[in-house]
């Protein structure tokens, strides 16, 4: 969902980088699992604010400089739960890693790994023999997306 940029004044008050599309979205959700070199912690969000381009949170138990510097760095992610179910015909990313790549003519791809933001269009990470990037182009290039198989087809040549 983001990441914690930095620090916000001496009281505790964090620098927030939201990966959510608008970026105050990230304020909505709490609470937030911490992630950062391995460790992992749950904090509760008690305060945010849009500070000009800034997002500013503070945390529960969090309420000095110094605790909130250990902080910086962390990745900042949610539990699937507190996510909007999605309207049939929609899904999430998340809902695509690890599905199986397969062209229309059933030759195996690989697994989708992720998928990236190019400006023009979506595009799909799939590892297998070798990685390939295959624009995310419903209709087009992604053919079904069918999760009681756990299978993406798409009109793709194996050889590209």
């Amino acid at each position: 969902m983001g990441k914690i940029s930095g620090l916000f004044g001496v009281k505790g008050w964090l620098k927030v980088f939201s990966y959510t599309e608008t970026k105050e979205n990230i304020l909505h959700y709490s609470p937030w699992l911490l992630s950062k070199n391995g460790a992992q912690q749950t904090v509760r969000v008690t305060d945010s604010a849009v500070h000009g381009k800034l997002l500013i949170v503070l945390l529960d138990g969090i309420n000095d400089r110094e605790t909130a510097a250990t902080l910086v760095g962390s990745d900042i992610f949610i539990a699937p739960e507190q996510l909007p179910k999605p309207q049939p015909g929609e899904y999430y990313w998340s809902d695509l890693v690890g599905l199986t790549v397969e062209t229309d003519s059933g030759i195996d791809l690989g697994l989708v790994a992720g998928l990236m933001e190019t400006g023009a269009n979506d595009v799909l990470i799939v590892r297998g023999e070798r990685d390939r990037a295959i624009p995310f182009l419903q209709g087009r290039n992604i053919l079904k997306i069918d999760f009681e198989t756990g299978k993406i087809t798409v009109d793709w040549d194996p050889d590209f």
